[in-house]
């Protein structure tokens, strides 16, 4: 099973590194119980660095406040698994490597969720949300379309972290194929 969700995103990856380097848009990622590997999953295709700026790793409930700016109070009130986290993560991602020659168009992308093996408190096992901030289709670089997804993953850690990256593939995928009909 591992060596199949491999196969689908790395096919994935290249698809959507493809598109938006045709775009002439960047990603970049915040991960927490993914811990890199999406950004494994683009670098692993050749010609990544065209398209992917980087990720950053805040496994930490205060990483997400201090260096992605993730709302406090949130945090402490809902904790780390949260639909409102996910989309607070993506669309500061997008934000954070923004630079002026990208011009705003920097999709962001976020994991958050409960590997396993265990439950996190009375969040079980299997829960995760992704996060997805993509430019505007319009050309607006003020307006953002920002969404999270909730997924309820079976499996034990390593392919819960993994389905989780294929789930966001798979998301963004469906994402930039509109975008670019819109486009």
């Amino acid at each position: 099973m591992e060596q199949d969700i491999t196969e689908r995103c790395d096919t994935y990856a290249a698809r959507i590194l493809q598109r938006c380097e045709q775009l002439h848009m960047k990603i970049a990622a915040a991960e927490s119980l993914t811990g890199g590997l999406l950004a494994n999953a683009f670098v692993r295709i050749p010609g990544a660095s065209n398209v992917f700026l980087g990720s950053a790793v805040t496994y930490d409930i205060h990483a997400k406040a201090s260096i992605l700016g993730v709302d406090h109070d949130l945090l402490e009130r809902e904790g780390a698994v949260h639909p409102e986290v996910a989309r607070q993560m993506a669309a500061a991602t997008a934000r954070l490597y923004d630079q002026p020659e990208y011009a705003g168009k920097v999709i962001g992308l976020s994991t958050t969720g409960v590997a396993g093996p265990g439950p996190d408190g009375d969040k079980p096992a299997g829960l995760v949300y992704i996060g997805v901030s993509l430019p505007s289709a319009d050309g607006v670089l003020t307006s953002r379309h920002t969404c999270a997804r909730e997924l309820h993953l079976d499996g034990d850690r390593p392919q819960v972290r993994q389905l989780s990256v294929l789930r966001i593939l798979e998301t963004l995928d469906d994402e930039l194929a509109a975008f670019h009909h819109c486009a």
